[in-house]
């Protein structure tokens, strides 16, 4: 039996299934300890569920998932939106040698994935897909790159990526805190003397989002509607000219980065609460709908090449971290921390960067200022100048 979802209906059943894996996420505590992000949940279970109906023969389900794509810039426009040039003078030279260390990471990622994927005889895109894609970038790079590649002839991209994104989640949450740990006792470490409460509080205080009202969300639906036009017409415009692919969601987030830095220049304020706003709602449409039309049939031959290539990613991310990015950031308190964070974010998502240190940093009853201002702004935001680009590349490149 054949089943068609129209536009409404399969648009209806995201939301569904978003709800429903925001609800799982908060209360199922394997969930909510590893960060796994509701879209992730909803739509795999939704997943699994059309690969048990398609394996016993009893129906196959067909979505229409037109809303995936645009909700999909909408998101990768507001991570533009993000990336304040302003933003790098408050993270001094650790943020600097950090995001250095992220872009270094991303590109390592990329290097070895295809590496493995070649010793493995598997197609090198599939390398890609299972390196700066899925683990710095996440499932949301996963499901956004995924179909790009598949367009260029590698069945099972998406699949493959989303499958190494949700390694990479669990992966990082597992081991940030350890890593951090171990460094703090190899290198006899000294836990700082807890101080600057006050200006924890004033931190907090600064990072609550603004209440989003109806005059801020359309403004910032506008803004963002504007750029995402003008982001396509860019990203068109150049796989035409060069013949070289440029997504249109990475022209999007080029065209905002540049709009947040010009509006920067000249005092103009973003809201930020209805920027955030927009940013989640969008990310959890096109994520829960990409997780929903997961092909989990076209991993069955790649499994083994995956975990193999997934367990040398891992290796080589822990040696990085401990022999290189602690080394760098000072071999302190405060590079123990953004350890963890870039075992979390490095493997999983930001979430799971956070967790970690906010887990490795309540163990000893001081939290790392630095560290939490540092990791999100260059492992979510500043990371993605020279990842995006890269990645595009690679796929090109070996496609």
């Amino acid at each position: 039996m054949n089943i068609s979802l129209d536009l409404i209906q399969t648009t209806t059943l995201a939301v569904a299934l978003l709800l429903l894996g925001e609800f799982a996420r908060r209360h199922v505590g394997f969930l909510q300890r590893f960060s796994i992000p509701g879209p992730v949940i909803g739509g795999f279970a939704f997943a699994l569920a059309v690969l048990a109906l398609r394996e016993t023969g009893v129906a196959q389900l067909e979505l229409d998932t037109t809303l995936q794509e645009p909700a999909m810039i909408a998101f990768f426009t507001t991570i533009g939106l993000g990336a304040s040039v302003s933003l790098l003078r408050k993270g001094g030279k650790l943020l600097i040698v950090y995001l250095l260390a992220c872009w270094t990471l991303a590109i390592l990622q990329n290097v070895v994935g295809i590496g493995m994927a070649t010793a493995l005889g598997i197609d090198p895109v599939l390398g890609v897909m299972a390196g700066a894609v899925a683990l710095e970038g996440g499932h949301g790079a996963a499901a956004a790159f995924g179909p790009t590649a598949e367009a260029l002839g590698t069945d099972g991209a998406t699949a493959i990526a989303i499958a190494a994104a949700t390694f990479g989640l669990v992966a990082g949450g597992l081991l940030g805190g350890p890593t951090a740990s171990w460094l703090m006792r190899r290198h006899k470490v000294e836990v700082p003397a807890a101080a600057g409460t006050a200006a924890a509080a004033a931190v907090e205080t600064e990072e609550k989002e603004e209440p989003v009202g109806y005059g801020p969300l359309v403004n910032t639906a506008v803004l963002i509607g504007v750029v995402m036009v003008a982001g396509v017409a860019l990203g068109t415009w150049f796989s035409e000219t060069t013949g070289f692919v440029l997504p249109a969601y990475v022209g999007a987030m080029v065209v905002a980065a540049v709009a947040r830095n010009v509006g920067d220049r000249f005092g103009l304020r973003m809201h930020q609460g209805a920027l955030s706003l927009v940013s989640s709602l969008s990310l959890g449409l096109f994520l829960t709908m990409a997780m929903m039309g997961l092909r989990i049939w076209d991993l069955y031959a790649l499994a083994l090449p995956l975990v193999l290539l997934l367990a040398v990613q891992v290796i080589v991310l822990l040696l990085f971290v401990a022999l290189v990015v602690f080394r760098l950031l000072g071999k302190g308190y405060d590079a123990a921390t953004m350890a963890a964070g870039m075992v979390g974010h490095g493997l999983g998502g930001t979430p799971n960067a956070m967790a970690n240190m906010d887990a490795f940093n309540r163990r000893f009853g001081v939290r790392s200022e630095k560290a939490f201002l540092i990791v999100p702004l260059a492992g979510a935001v500043l990371i993605d100048i020279v990842a995006l680009p890269w990645i595009v590349w690679c796929i090109n490149a070996v496609a």
